[in-house]
């Protein structure tokens, strides 16, 4: 448990009781167990006559040791298996076959492939459960319950060891595929108008982070939405709206079609959340500063923007993917000049709706590290000149840098720069009760270009050197 905070533990527990509460209406009940899948098998296989298991495909390499222990579980027990893939759009192998087993490095090969397979499946209507017999709780002995560790009901955090965060806040993020069928409803309600204006991707279009989210990644990383039925019914409202087949479908569903590419991209891939060992990633000579790193894990950078996004990421769990792009890049290549690995242990931990593949794959995206451009520093985004761009009101960094609530908007996103008399009126002297900027940013991001050329010419002359012939 220790790559997981509270807000992603406690969104795991929704879900799974949503799912029980589902079950209840037909009589049955999710069975929650602390276990290992090899021990649970093999212990009910002595108390139950167990011919079938099924379970939905993970593709990501990180998991493939621990579903082939529980094939080879089913193997020697003689219970027959059956692995289905719900969680993607296409295959990651099928895409991996069909690019001469290697996988597309950039989006737009990997788009090439996966047209070139077909529109995906449509998503299977629901699951009818009136003719299902469900175990009940009478019916596991005593022995049993105590071997695998079973829970009365579904687990809360507490059962962990987890404590809330904000204990007395009702939080705006709930798990579970009821939650998450109703915020597909207002996405589509609010894409809908976008396309009768004639607007592909409308949150990235009409960015406000101020509104209450409408983004479906929490809901597709847990399962509760099928990325199918999102990919389909994107599709089918554009026809609708506009009148007719869409003709640039890329652009309606493009950070679907990112969440494909980074799987295939991991799917035999082991190491693909490491630098070092990572075949795909450059191996950048990034600073170490671990006080530096401490400063951006816990929003106290002295750029308001940035401390903003990064204490909502610890209290709610989820940013804007603009946020996520913002914070990510002062990090690595626009300020900071620190590695991505760090900043990805760190959203795997907050985030939400962060998971081994988009996660990871976004990271080395952002940093330079892989894909289209590596070690590319030309174009960062400032976070004083982006904030006042983005939201310019202010308010949304007063609502999560309180020391900053009665900062005037014309400071707000440089606090450092206001005179003195309008720091002490308004209660925040910077250098004490708010810190001063962790890098002077127009230095430091010109420092990033200059290391960067250097590295990428040091790569790309060892690159050549190592390819002359003996």
């Amino acid at each position: 448990m220790g790559l997981i905070g509270y807000n992603r533990m406690r969104f795991l527990c929704e879900c799974l009781r949503d799912l029980d509460a589902g079950f209840r209406l037909y009589g049955g009940r999710l069975f929650v167990v602390e276990s290992k899948m090899p021990h649970v098998l093999q212990q009910l296989s002595k108390e139950f006559r167990i011919e079938k298991i099924t379970w939905d495909q993970d593709c990501e390499a990180l998991y493939h040791p621990r579903d082939d222990a529980v094939k080879e579980t089913c193997e020697t027990l003689g219970i027959a298996w059956i692995e289905r893939l719900g969680h993607t759009l296409w295959n990651p192998e099928d895409i991996l076959e069909a690019n001469g087993e290697e996988p597309p490095l950039t989006q737009a090969a990997f788009l090439q492939v996966a047209t070139s397979l077909g529109h995906p499946d449509r998503p299977r209507g629901k699951v009818d459960l009136s003719d299902v017999s469900f175990l009940k709780s009478d019916g596991v002995s005593d022995g049993l319950k105590k071997e695998l560790k079973l829970f009365d009901g579904v687990p809360d955090p507490a059962d962990f060891g987890f404590r809330a965060t904000r204990p007395h806040e009702t939080p705006y993020w709930m798990g579970g595929e009821c939650r998450g069928l109703d915020l597909l409803s207002r996405r589509l309600e609010q894409e809908a108008r976008a396309f009768q204006d004639g607007i592909c991707r409308v949150t990235q279009t009409r960015p406000n982070i101020l509104a209450p989210a409408t983004s479906l990644s929490p809901y597709l990383r847990f399962g509760c939405v099928s990325v199918r039925r999102m990919y389909w019914e994107i599709q089918d409202l554009y026809e609708e709206v506009r009148g007719g087949a869409s003709t640039a479908h890329v652009h309606l569903i493009d950070q679907l079609i990112w969440r494909e590419f980074f799987y295939v991209m991991s799917a035999r891939n082991p190491h693909y959340d490491k630098m070092e060992e990572n075949p795909i990633c450059l191996n950048i000579r990034w600073d170490d500063d671990p006080v530096a790193l401490a400063c951006w894990e816990e929003g106290m950078t002295g750029y308001p923007l940035i401390d903003a996004f990064m204490r909502q990421l610890k209290e709610e769990g989820w940013i804007h993917h603009l946020g996520r792009n913002l914070v990510a890049q002062f990090l690595t290549r626009g300020a900071m000049w620190l590695s991505w690995v760090p900043g990805l242990r760190h959203f795997l931990r907050y985030q939400l709706d962060a998971d081994w593949s988009v996660c990871s794959g976004n990271w080395m995206w952002i940093s330079s590290s892989a894909f289209e451009k590596v070690l590319d520093c030309s174009h960062c985004l400032s976070p004083v000149t982006f904030g006042k761009r983005l939201e310019p009101s202010g308010e949304f960094v007063r609502r999560y840098v309180p020391e900053l609530q009665n900062f005037p908007t014309e400071w707000i996103y440089q606090p450092w720069q206001a005179p003195e008399s309008v720091q002490e009126k308004s209660g925040c002297v910077i250098g004490k009760d708010y810190p001063l900027p962790i890098v002077d940013y127009a230095q430091a991001s010109q420092r990033c270009r200059y290391v960067s050329v250097f590295q990428k010419n040091v790569i790309m002359n060892l690159s050549f050197y190592l390819r002359i012939p003996e």
